[in-house]
């Protein structure tokens, strides 16, 4: 009962913040910025006003780090593999390449920029799969610092304010169809609510169709937390002298999250309930989102530099070119 006392006022915050950003997000006539994305920004604009939260504390630990969890499981739900079947191989082929080179390309440039490892793959799979959900499922595997989170979203969602402007120009200007700029919007464009503003600014046709490879780019998250959740064991094994156990160390919540997954692609959860469970999730993510921005100091963060957001553009640029040059490709052959 004490425990709940003292959850109960920081998640209650979160809660409010959350609410206050779906709110912004449904009033603004234009949707350019998300509810997540807002939510994190009014926290750390709460944190600049309020630094001295130590009544919250609990409830934003509690929020950020359990509700999350809690998010990313419902968000298994809405995740199908069938889905692959709609798009097929097109799709595919050029999310391959486009993920080498976010992640190879983003180990090389971190490295080089000196950036810790768990900011540099947080910056990477924003920009990989699908900017703030990928972001909030790798966090906890890697255990991530709620600086680098913030961090990590801020730059994706930088760069998807100025993909939503050029991308249409820029797909005008080189004579694409509505195909080749939807395939080109779905993996290249970071954030779902920044692919269907940059697809549908183009015609109708190529939003449907950037919306469609956005779904199938999203399944990415399954091997990368997958593939992260091996390396964080392997590390925190090597970390301790003593023997643990490999329950202690298995992130639980990735494999409910895989279940969710496996469970809606054979078809057990109704359509019904998917949609319902995907909004609970994004509301819950949006509530985490709200918590981490809460924990974290601006300071800090202008204390990090530029480093993050050449890391951020540099990829960016990689992604957007390598998309462009293997759709011309196929489209050649």
């Amino acid at each position: 009962m004490n425990h709940t006392a003292q959850i109960l006022p920081g998640a209650a915050a979160a809660l409010a913040v959350a609410v206050s950003a779906r709110l912004i997000e449904f009033i603004l006539p234009v949707h350019l910025i998300g509810a997540p994305v807002l939510a994190l920004f009014i926290g750390m604009g709460i944190n600049w006003i309020l630094p001295s939260l130590t009544r919250l504390e609990p409830g934003l630990v509690f929020t950020s780090k359990r509700i999350l969890k809690a998010a990313i499981v419902l968000l298994g739900t809405s995740l199908s593999i069938n889905t692959i079947l709609i798009v097929g191989r097109l799709s595919l082929t050029v999310m391959f390449f486009t993920l080498v080179t976010c992640f190879g390309g983003g180990w090389i440039i971190g490295k080089m920029l000196g950036l810790n490892w768990k900011l540099s793959n947080l910056i990477s799979t924003g920009t990989g799969i699908c900017g703030g959900s990928a972001i909030a499922a790798l966090a906890p595997v890697i255990e991530a610092d709620h600086t680098d989170i913030a961090y990590a979203l801020s730059v994706t969602f930088i760069f998807d304010m100025l993909m939503i402007i050029l991308f249409p120009l820029m797909g005008a200007s080189l004579g694409l169809t509505d195909i080749a700029y939807g395939l080109w919007t779905g993996t290249a464009v970071n954030d779902t609510s920044s692919v269907v503003a940059a697809g549908y600014a183009y015609s109708e046709a190529a939003g449907d169709f950037a919306t469609m490879v956005k779904l199938v780019r999203t399944l990415a998250i399954i091997p990368t937390v997958l593939v992260f959740s091996v390396i964080a064991i392997h590390g925190r094994r090597k970390q301790r002298s003593k023997k643990v156990s490999i329950g202690s160390l298995i992130p639980w919540f990735i494999l409910f999250f895989l279940c969710a997954a496996l469970l809606n692609s054979l078809g057990v959860i109704p359509k019904s309930l998917t949609s319902g469970f995907r909004s609970v999730s994004r509301f819950l993510m949006v509530s985490a989102l709200a918590a981490i921005g809460m924990k974290t100091d601006i300071r800090s963060l202008i204390q990090s530099g530029p480093r993050p957001l050449v890391h951020g553009f540099s990829i960016s640029v990689l992604v957007v070119i390598t998309a462009l040059t293997v759709i011309t490709f196929m489209e050649n052959i």
